[in-house]
């Protein structure tokens, strides 16, 4: 998709494959959709073509209210890439221009604002203040329509500074006010209080549900997290520590799919101790359960290879799943189930109010690194807390592959794993694994369908 043709022909077919990779926005109208919008296709002289919903919303359009663009799954790209732009839109996605503003989030990427600026408006044609904003009219449409807070709290844990500020871009993204956006929300939308908030965890695509849930069953450290249920009518449960407070996620491995188009969501319930965190827990889930992946692009890569093609075939969709808390994985991939649940009994903080099994949240690297300062689980803990491994959400990936290696006592394999993982890098092969090059930049997927299909190298 580098020409507006080849768009235009996607938006033609309604092509699902497309929708987050652009936004399409009709002159004539003034309202910007996704790609597979099931709206009568606009005259090709109508439509301008946008990289990021926050750009069109910037040159004046409003979002589509039958297609919902706000609501698609992010671009795989910011998630293949590496470079400042890719790790700028995974940081904004995880709410830290919201928490630190430009300022944090260009000293966590090692340039300037104006730098950081100049970049994302010149490839995304927003900036990161814009993009932002886009995120939050998102946050607040949600918590609008599915939840009985009152709009004033609803503007603050979206993440704007003033209830005008609030309204104002409300009525810009939706041309609607809050109070409209709220009472056009079918009541079945909405959760009792007490339920926490539901939600629709979009993906492009299909989606192997199973084999996440299998994977997550067999790591799964009690008092943290659970799969409980069937399999085929599984519940992924597990807690999570937040920037504002404390947080409960349930994710279904039943998920559902639209009458029209290709994609679905799986469905989820977030408790909440501040729901100023709601953006943040929400894309940490995604990166869990890799929702924002491309699996037409791996598929069709993989799937061309003769060792791969019948694994692809037979489980299409099939992702490579991430983490929830990226230092809470490197820990338990070094130590392993049985003795991360141990540490979590000794070191973890309770919840106040525990949710049936769950019970804690996983010890920080600080509480760690003072508890066990000795050994490997010492040494890497420290490193996690005093910042010489950087794991967040916008870390260099190679340079924390190699500050991981310089950790005393942890072996490659680990490093690769937790690379994977908590790094979200689709093109890992574990050493001494033979990996064709024409599996890349898949080779992460390849390894979870060796893995899926019990075949070893």
């Amino acid at each position: 998709m580098k020409d507006d043709d080849s768009r235009y022909e996607a938006v033609r077919s309604r092509d699902a494959r497309f929708d987050g990779v652009f936004f399409l926005a009709v002159a004539t109208t003034g309202i910007y959709c996704r790609p597979s919008c099931p709206a009568r296709t606009p005259e090709r002289r109508n439509v301008r073509f946008f990289a990021t919903a926050a750009a069109a919303q910037g040159a004046g359009f409003r979002a589509c209210r039958r297609c919902r663009p706000d609501a698609v799954p992010g671009s795989a790209e910011w998630n293949v890439r590496a470079d400042t732009v890719g790790r700028a839109m995974r940081l904004i996605a995880d709410g830290v221009l919201d928490r630190e503003g430009v300022t944090g989030l260009a000293a966590r990427l090692g340039y300037s604002a104006r730098q950081v600026q100049r970049q994302l408006t010149a490839e995304l044609g927003a900036g990161p203040v814009a993009l932002a904003r886009a995120q939050r009219a998102h946050t607040a449409r949600v918590l609008l329509q599915t939840t009985e807070l009152p709009v004033t709290e609803i503007a603050f844990a979206a993440g704007f500074a003033s209830v005008r500020q609030f309204n104002d871009t409300v009525r810009g993204v939706y041309a609607d006010t809050p109070s409209g956006l709220r009472a056009a929300a079918p009541a079945r939308d909405r959760a009792a209080s007490g339920e926490g908030i539901p939600l629709r965890l979009a993906h492009r695509g299909p989606y192997r549900a199973g084999p996440v849930l299998d994977l997550l069953g067999r790591e799964a450290v009690p008092g943290v997290e659970e799969v409980t249920g069937p399999p085929g009518r599984r519940v992924y449960r597990r807690t999570l520590r937040l920037p504002h407070g404390t947080g409960v996620a349930a994710v279904d491995e039943r998920g559902s799919t639209p009458r029209t188009g290709s994609g679905g969501w799986l469905t989820a319930r977030l408790h909440l101790t501040d729901p100023r965190d709601l953006t943040t827990a929400v894309q940490r889930l995604r990166r869990l359960f890799d929702l924002d992946a491309d699996p037409y692009a791996v598929d069709e890569r993989l799937g061309a290879d003769p060792r791969l093609a019948p694994l692809v075939a037979a489980r299409p969709g099939l992702r490579s799943p991430g983490t929830a808390d990226p230092a809470e994985y490197a820990v338990r991939a070094l130590v392993g189930p049985a003795a991360a649940g141990q540490l979590v009994q000794r070191y973890g903080k309770r919840l106040d109010a525990p949710s049936g099994a769950l019970t804690h949240l996983f010890p920080e690297p600080s509480v760690l690194a003072a508890a066990e300062p000795h050994g490997t689980l010492g040494a890497l803990t420290t490193a996690l807390a005093d910042g010489a491994v950087r794991l967040d959400a916008g870390a260099d990936r190679d340079a924390a592959h190699t500050a991981l290696l310089a950790v005393d006592g942890l072996d490659p394999a680990t490093v690769a794993a937790v690379r994977v993982r908590a790094l979200g890098d689709p093109d890992v092969a574990p050493p001494g694994m033979h990996a064709p090059d024409t599996w890349r930049p898949w080779r992460s997927y390849a390894l979870a369908h060796l893995r899926a299909a019990g075949e070893s190298e």
